[in-house]
């Protein structure tokens, strides 16, 4: 059957089509309630679905909002694969929702520019998560919508940024387990790049360990991707390599999981023979056995809080905002750490 269009609304209602697109958009400066009304059961009988494209290109507004994800990792799947990601998009398509936006989600390769598609769909605005090269943020100065970073530590008035204190966190994780008798503690976590959360973490356990006046040895620290696969690696070779670590710091509670995994496969317990924390505590952390003792951020009201100062931006009230908020971390524990003897 051939879609109705706006002018078969019109034909059926006796109007013209611009009195239908006044009703679909309220103006009843323009016409009256009960023609509203009467176009709206027609609306509804005929199926008739308005072309969102079309409108957008008359308003000027698209009411899609673009989240992007950089894929920085040699792991390409990260998006699908982390429910990290997952839990943060749920929270910002919920809040988007709630506003009458949508969402389009999309990865970035390095070296990759997200500005074609950014024009392309006529984009209100933008989240952007992670870290990006330089330029990439000054291509979206030009194109002139709103932005919203999520931890980025990019120094730029222009943009909004939503984060947590990384380098804190990696301090907490690393004091909680020196408080607990550890000394030897690895680190296992993703690509350390400068100014990312992998780096602000990194830094952390360093100054844990230094205050402690503990020896930094860098070949406890075990450096590739934030994924399950590098956590296996990592705890398959502290397993069979370094048997004085008696404890692990992972960046990620997927890393935590992948080490855990291996370590307990090459015969360690944990906490027993080893201790483990890992970061964000995702849902999965109090669901895995042994439930993991982790750095706790809220990983949904992150992207909530997000997406109302996006929706606040588009808007033009959020002038008066902090340019910057801070989210705080707090130590969930749970069945991977144990003190020392």
């Amino acid at each position: 059957m051939k879609k109705p269009t706006i002018k078969d609304v019109a034909k059926v209602a006796g109007v013209s089509a611009a009195a239908v697109s006044y009703a679909l958009n309220g103006r009843t400066d323009k016409v009256s309630n009960e023609t509203i009304e009467r176009i709206k059961k027609i609306i509804e009988t005929l199926n008739y679905i308005p072309d969102f494209s079309a409108r957008s290109l008359v308003k000027n507004q698209s009411k899609l909002i673009g989240i992007v994800i950089p894929q920085t990792e040699s792991h390409k799947q990260l998006i699908l694969e982390n429910p990290f990601y997952s839990e943060m998009i749920s929270g910002i398509e919920g809040k988007l929702r709630e506003y009458g936006y949508h969402l389009l989600l999309s990865g970035v390769n390095q070296g990759e520019s997200y500005l074609d598609l950014s024009v392309q769909r006529n984009l209100d605005g933008a989240i952007m998560m992670g870290i990006y090269p330089e330029q990439f943020y000054d291509g979206f100065k030009k194109i002139n919508i709103p932005i919203v970073l999520i931890d980025s530590y990019i120094n730029d008035s222009y943009f909004k940024r939503i984060g947590i204190d990384d380098e804190y966190g990696g301090y907490l994780a690393t004091k909680y387990l020196i408080d607990k008798g550890h000394s030897n503690i690895g680190l296992v976590t993703g690509a350390i790049r400068k100014d990312g959360v992998v780096e602000k973490r990194f830094l952390g356990y360093k100054r844990a360990i230094r205050e402690a006046n503990f020896f930094y040895n860098p070949d406890y620290v075990f450096e590739e991707s934030m994924s399950y696969e590098h956590g296996m690696a990592a705890g398959q070779l502290i397993a069979n390599k370094f048997p004085e670590i008696t404890a692990v710091f992972a960046t990620g509670d997927m890393v935590a999981f992948g080490a855990i995994r291996s370590l307990m496969d090459m015969g360690k317990k944990v906490p027993e023979d080893i201790s483990v924390i890992g970061f964000d505590d995702i849902t999965m952390s109090k669901m895995f056995i042994p439930p993991l003792t982790t750095i706790r951020q809220n990983i949904t009201e992150k992207g909530a809080i997000a997406a109302e100062h996006l929706i606040n931006m588009i808007q033009g009230g959020a002038q008066q905002e902090a340019n910057e908020i801070m989210l705080p971390l707090t130590i969930v524990e749970r069945a991977t750490v144990r003190a020392k003897e």
